[in-house]
């Protein structure tokens, strides 16, 4: 969901089950005790005291990945896990994972599992990142990095989609209704897969994770979520209360939105960032030519905007139209930095041209997202990250209730709102989710950090989780546009937000209250900031 590399589909597309006061609910997969506190096997009992057979990651000569894993010595494995935690004794699925070992054994305090959001990312490979940025956090833990089931080396999944997303719902009735029977067929696509795709569930998912925990002979797992990852992690919390470690949740999702709609409330965030970088485009103005004021400045992107709706922008090879323009236009939620901001000022040169009818070269940008998004899902990451979404809540079967909400926003939301509330492939899925959506209630101590710009995990939305979570303390990074805040992992690092992260998987000291960090501007140290 992050970076200039990332494609849009993977950025839009990076609960009311159990009681109604704050607890935990029971898990599907857990052991139960008895009255007298014995423990009852349920099934599940001999997954989690399975061998971990240790092996080299690269799995063929051209596979580099497995052999950037091997040259930072780490070790791969799978584990077995029941494909349906309701019935532990029937088809079991693999689940592929990798471990650094903690660089530090004489203080090694256990595993920590990263996750860096999605959904449908592999995170094998990435925990390489949290070492190379963290340091002291890799020499206290082995850090393991699991790919989800059906995501990567997890017995994937692949629906085959001739394409990686359904794109906008267009300026007019004829373009929601094409890109509706577009999702239509996607769904249909995955037919095939029916056995399993109600198992698809963040549900699972957690589940996974705590065998991974119990294989490992850990008696407790920290965790570190970002993006997707925190709603994993949220539920993995409220499934597992007492087997959580040290969690720290980067940029949280509202638990009680997460689905298939998640997207729906982003609209206006974007807005926002949008904002922000035309203000940035005005003070550059004598170098991309965009606009003198802010105002000038979201006028051309408005320009481009009505151009694309009375016919299709010519970009190199392209075509791109009211469907596609605005996932164009996403990409100025990538970061906030200089950096950032001047390669997206870059495409907004480029569309402008388009628009007035110019001849145009694509920027190495555009062409790759332009490529990617009329390619196949070759690799099946859309399909499965739709089906993880699928799973984890029903989405509305009626396309009506999507085109009477785009209707209602285009006035307030004109750029982004035909975008982030489309609906999506669940809405002709060919499964239903197996399991309510997980209610997150709990007072279980987690660290959040994140940004009171995030385009994609909203501020209201963190602060929601927050409420959720009562145990949790929440650091805000504020002033700053940018999804993900922890290590310069995917976005501008900052000192007084590492330094609270740091200090809590270290040293286990949590702030006493909420706090605040500050942004100092890229061009100044890096983007570091300080507390307040």
């Amino acid at each position: 969901m992050r970076g200039r590399r990332m494609t849009v589909a993977g950025a839009v597309m990076a609960t009311l089950a159990g009681t109604a006061v704050i607890g935990v609910q029971p898990a599907a997969g857990a052991a139960r005790t008895d009255a007298g506190g014995r423990s009852q096997d349920d099934g599940t009992t001999r997954f989690q005291r399975q061998g971990i057979t240790w092996h080299r990651c690269q799995t063929a000569p051209d596979d580099a990945i497995g052999k950037e894993l091997d040259d930072a010595k780490a070790q791969c494995a799978e584990v077995t896990v029941p494909l349906d935690y309701s019935r532990p004794g029937g088809r079991t699925i693999k689940v592929a994972m990798s471990r650094l070992k903690a660089t530090d054994p004489g203080r090694r305090r256990g595993a920590l599992l990263y996750n860096p959001g999605g959904p449908g990312v592999p995170a094998m490979y990435l925990a390489l990142k949290v070492k190379q940025v963290a340091p002291a956090v890799a020499a206290r833990y082995d850090l393991i990095g699991m790919d989800p089931r059906f995501v990567g080396r997890s017995t994937p999944l692949n629906c085959k989609w001739p394409t990686v997303s359904i794109g906008s719902a267009g300026s007019d009735r004829r373009t929601f209704d094409r890109s509706v029977a577009l999702a239509r067929d996607l769904a249909s696509r995955c037919a095939a897969h029916r056995d399993v795709l109600p198992h698809a569930s963040t549900r699972n998912t957690a589940r996974d994770m705590d065998v991974i925990r119990a294989a490992l002979g850990e008696p407790k797992l920290s965790y570190l979520g970002s993006s997707y990852g925190t709603y994993l992690g949220e539920v993995y919390l409220q499934l597992f209360p007492r087997r959580a470690d040290r969690v720290v949740l980067d940029s949280a999702l509202n638990p009680d939105l997460f689905g298939p709609d998640l997207t729906r409330t982003a609209g206006p965030a974007a807005a926002a960032v949008l904002e922000n970088w035309a203000a940035w485009a005005a003070r550059h103005h004598d170098r991309h030519r965009l606009g003198a004021t802010p105002a000038e400045v979201l006028a051309t992107v408005d320009r481009i905007n009505r151009a694309a709706a009375r016919s299709p922008l010519r970009v190199g090879r392209h075509r791109v139209d009211s469907g596609v323009l605005p996932q164009l236009l996403w990409n100025v939620t990538a970061g906030d930095g200089d950096e950032a901001y001047a390669g997206f000022a870059a495409d907004v040169q480029v569309l402008r041209d388009a628009a007035r009818g110019v001849a145009v070269t694509p920027t190495p940008v555009l062409e790759q997202v332009l490529t990617g998004l009329s390619s196949p899902d070759a690799e099946g990451s859309a399909s499965v990250q739709t089906a993880i979404q699928c799973a984890d809540r029903d989405a509305s079967r009626d396309p009506e209730t999507y085109y009477r909400d785009i209707q209602a926003h285009r006035a307030d939301e004109p750029l982004f709102g035909p975008l982030t509330r489309h609906l999506t492939p669940c809405s002709f899925w060919p499964t239903t989710p197996a399991e309510p959506p997980t209610r997150v209630r709990n007072d279980v101590p987690v660290l959040m950090v994140g940004a009171t710009g995030d385009p994609a995990a909203t501020y209201a939305g963190q602060r929601a989780a927050h409420r959720a979570l009562t145990g949790s303390r929440l650091v805000t990074l504020r002033g700053a546009f940018r999804h993900t805040v922890y290590g310069g992992l995917f976005s501008p690092g900052n000192a007084c937000v590492d330094s609270a992260v740091n200090r809590y998987l270290i040293d286990g000291v949590m702030p006493a209250a909420d706090t605040t960090c500050s942004v100092i501007p890229a061009s100044v140290k890096g983007g570091r900031g300080a507390g307040r």
